[in-house]
């Protein structure tokens, strides 16, 4: 006995259609676990190649499904996939228009003037660009020093990576202090990223420190401030300039170069830059986001030694929210309204506190992100932030 062809290519067009809807629903499906949580990261980064993938199957379905029953069936699924993906792609310019009147008015109406004509001239002029979402963002040369070591504590070496544009000269510094709950991460991660902006005109210094649970805060902190040190002793190497320089973190990194930007001794520092970073970690404890892949509290108690009931001084010495009683560096905030991780009332209410004590600030959110969505550097929340970073790192850095 034969399976006839026609019905074995129905059901795999069924198939396909189920496929695409159950990745295309990871665009609003919260992750309830870690496993899942790349889907649910990936998902709204990739949702152009996922809209084609709906729009593919649901043409397969009318044009080679000829039972009645299994073609509204993969039509329904498509089309369903294809709605999903297509929210994301509808409020990509409603989402650009709100980041720019929330840059205007952190930064003032004229700020893109006051960067020179010559550093605007290398920015990406669209905030979101299909050519670079499939053919993926033009990185350019740049000079990359690897395994440059900046501390030996406790038999431990630091080391950092430095990506210099492709001519010698002096430019601005940009920390990069990478994500990873405070546990794990190297100064390798999102090299993408670091490439891009150094072939931009800054020279991107990516740094490490050590790890929890085995070392707990402030451990971390020392060994950032360690590397801001050594970073300034040693500018002229690596043609950095000290007195211009701006920090910018991932999550825990982004947590970290808060707390080093806002100490009452921290060295000059231009601006700081957070992607979805922790900023009040007593209520991150309390009110932990619902799913919990990451299982917020353990995360806590293993960077900082112990519970908040065990510890309220650790947790409060440790939220950057807790250091605005002095005038800070601006500080550019983004985060995805879909953080399942650190949740995006975090980040508003960091911006709020910062603007009511008369500092500089800018809060950005994108709505379908996820945690960690510029894992995707050509995806479409990335081509956002990046469009946004470049322009608040010119202002932060070269403005008149």
């Amino acid at each position: 006995m034969f399976l006839n062809p026609k019905i074995v290519f129905s059901w795999l067009v069924f198939l396909l259609s189920f496929t695409s809807l159950f990745l295309s629903s990871w665009i609003l499906l919260p992750a309830p676990n870690m496993s899942l949580l790349t889907l649910a990261v990936g998902a709204p980064e990739v949702s152009p190649w996922l809209l084609l993938l709906n729009l593919f199957s649901l043409l397969l379905s009318f044009l080679c499904i000829r039972r009645y029953r299994i073609r509204r069936l993969t039509s329904i699924f498509s089309s369903i996939g294809l709605l999903i993906c297509a929210w994301v792609l509808a409020n990509i310019p409603l989402t650009q228009m709100q980041m720019d009147k929330a840059m205007k008015q952190g930064l003032g109406t004229d700020y893109l003037e006051q960067i020179p004509v010559q550093v605007r001239a290398k920015m990406q002029t669209h905030p979101f660009n299909l050519v670079n979402f499939f053919g993926g963002i033009q990185l350019g040369k740049t000079r990359h020093q690897k395994d440059i070591l900046f501390a030996s504590p406790a038999v431990m070496p630091l080391k950092m990576e430095v990506y210099q544009p492709p001519q010698v000269g002096k430019y601005p510094a940009v920390v990069v202090i990478y994500g990873g709950a405070w546990q794990y991460g190297n100064p390798q991660a999102n090299s993408e990223f670091n490439q891009y902006i150094a072939h931009q005109g800054y020279t991107v210094f990516a740094i490490d420190y050590r790890h929890a649970p085995k070392y707990q805060f402030p451990t971390q902190l020392d060994d950032v401030r360690t590397a801001l040190n050594f970073i300034r002793k040693n500018a002229a190497t690596y043609e950095a300039d000290p007195e211009r320089m701006v920090l910018i973190g991932r999550s825990a990194g982004a947590h970290l170069a808060m707390l080093a930007a806002y100490q009452p001794d921290a060295p000059p520092i231009r601006a700081v830059i957070n992607y979805y970073g922790p900023v009040n970690l007593p209520e991150g404890y309390k009110t932990p986001p619902v799913p919990d892949p990451i299982n917020t509290r353990a995360v806590l108690k293993a960077f900082l030694g112990g519970s908040l009931e065990e510890l309220p001084n650790q947790y409060k010495i440790a939220s950057p929210i807790n250091y605005l009683t002095h005038p800070l560096p601006p500080t550019l905030l983004i985060y995805g309204s879909r953080d399942h991780l650190v949740e995006a009332r975090f980040g508003r209410q960091m911006y709020e506190r910062l603007h009511n004590s008369g500092n500089t600030a800018v809060f950005l959110q994108i709505p379908w992100a996820e945690h960690a969505f510029d894992a995707v550097f050509n995806g479409v929340s990335n081509q956002l932030a990046l469009y946004n970073t470049e322009r608040f790192l010119a202002w932060a850095l070269f403005k008149k």
